[in-house]
């Protein structure tokens, strides 16, 4: 596979070395002090705000409007308690990505990669995800500049890692020019948000950062297509793989945990409703998003790279699975319950027994098929490659005729690895060997 030809970036050196080392690792440990610094600072005016009730038009993330706080007394919880939950969530979250960032940095600092990549990870854990720097500079104006500033460098060094990774390139070369309008227009959001937040849904502003945001979302995905297709190596598409894989799966059970909130839990006014926010989107949400950190963290320091090929298979037969078992146990249920009442007038626990005995019995089936399902449309390749061994391992019980047998095997070697060439080199028959084969 040939590569695309070089672009002017590309002529920069991989590593650091020298003064540029040193300015690299100077840089990124005044950056680490001051955004863990910050981070710290910023936990006690986190954990004040989220005591003080807003209204639910207005609130900031994470607190609660005067109705949150009665649905809270209703669980018999106290906004000691809520503010606690919520900071101890965020020390989490952050702890988890700052531990990766350190790591990387710890092993890839001379890599300009590994700096970047560890330095978006620091940033992202400490002050673009979490409420504390936003709390911070909310009760101390005179903090507002330097968290501004961490939560630009998180969003900008993100974007970089989305365009640049695994290997550092703009793939392909005009990708640098939407990453760099992507990166200037994050300029007013933290540091002009009067200008940036303007109330009307329908101003050429709104309009504007809708079509940036979506021009740059799409052409990250596809520059990391485009590398995967084109230009990277087996250990990079690996990579790739590995990124892409924690990011949508993030992703996905985030939105998904909010589009649920939204339908059955719209406002936290009840406390079924505040009970379903603080497991769903405190907990759960951020357990979605800490897989980002830890697949970029695998995929940078290339560790069991190789198993993300079974992870993702069978994260697609399990999902499936349990969402089509989940919906034929439910209208299992209902469709037994009804016939009860038709036949009995009431309803029984037989429905339960008999969906549950259904359900058990067609899992195996279920499983094997729906595996099947996917082999052969994510992995096509290995599914041919499966069935062709299984077909020659058929006809090597019946076959006598060694040339037919090399011819076979050649075809086979051929079809599943598909090696550029291809030779069978089988040792002469000697009478020494005769002599051992007979013993």
């Amino acid at each position: 596979m040939s590569a695309s030809p070089t672009s002017a970036d590309d002529s920069l050196p991989a590593r650091l070395r020298g003064r540029w080392l040193l300015l690299a690792r100077a840089t990124w440990i005044l950056v680490a002090a001051l955004a863990v610094g910050l981070f710290i600072v910023g936990i006690p005016a986190e954990f004040t705000l989220l005591h003080v009730p807003c209204p639910a038009v207005t609130c900031s993330t994470g607190q609660l409007s005067p109705s949150g706080v009665h649905a809270l007394k209703g669980l018999g919880l106290s906004l000691d308690s809520f503010a606690a939950y919520t900071v101890a969530m965020d020390v989490i979250f952050a702890a988890v990505c700052v531990t990766v960032a350190l790591l990387i940095f710890w092993r890839k600092s001379d890599d300009r990669m590994g700096w970047l990549v560890s330095l978006a990870l620091l940033t992202f854990g400490t002050a673009t995800f979490v409420f504390t720097m936003e709390a911070l500079g909310t009760l101390h104006p005179a903090w507002e500049t330097p968290t501004s500033f961490l939560h630009f460098l998180g969003a900008a060094s993100f974007g970089l890692f989305l365009y640049l990774f695994p290997d550092g390139r703009f793939v392909p070369r005009w990708a640098r020019w939407v990453a760099l309008i992507w990166i200037g227009w994050q300029v007013p959001r933290y540091f002009f948000p009067e200008w940036y937040l303007n109330p009307s849904p329908y101003t050429w502003h709104v309009l504007v950062n809708t079509a940036i945001w979506l021009g740059a979302l799409g052409t990250a995905i596809y520059s990391q297509g485009y590398r995967y297709r084109r230009t990277a190596s087996s250990v990079q598409r690996q990579q790739i793989k590995w990124v892409v894989f924690g990011i949508s799966a993030a992703l996905t059970g985030f939105v998904g945990i909010s589009l649920l909130l939204g339908v059955f839990a719209p406002e936290p006014t009840s406390p079924g409703a505040l009970l379903a926010y603080l497991v769903g989107s405190t907990f759960l949400g951020y357990l979605a998003i800490l897989l980002i950190p830890v697949s970029i963290g695998v995929a940078v320091l290339r560790y069991h790279l190789f198993d993300i090929d079974l992870i993702i298979n069978r994260t697609l037969v399990y999902v499936t699975l349990t969402v089509i078992l989940a919906v034929l146990y439910e209208g299992a249920i209902v469709v037994l319950q009804h016939l009860f009442r038709v036949l009995t007038g009431q309803e029984s626990q037989v429905a339960a027994v008999a969906s549950t005995l259904t359900i058990a019995a067609m899992f195996e089936p279920l499983r094997r098929r729906i595996q099947d399902l996917v082999d052969r449309g994510f992995y096509r390749r290995k599914y041919d490659a499966e069935k062709t061994l299984e077909a020659f391992s058929a006809k090597l019980k019946n076959e006598t005729d060694l040339e037919a047998l090399n011819d076979e095997l050649l075809g086979v070697v051929t079809e599943t690895m598909h090696p550029v060439h291809v030779s069978l080199w089988l040792r002469p028959d000697t009478p020494r060997n005769s002599e051992q084969v007979g013993l």
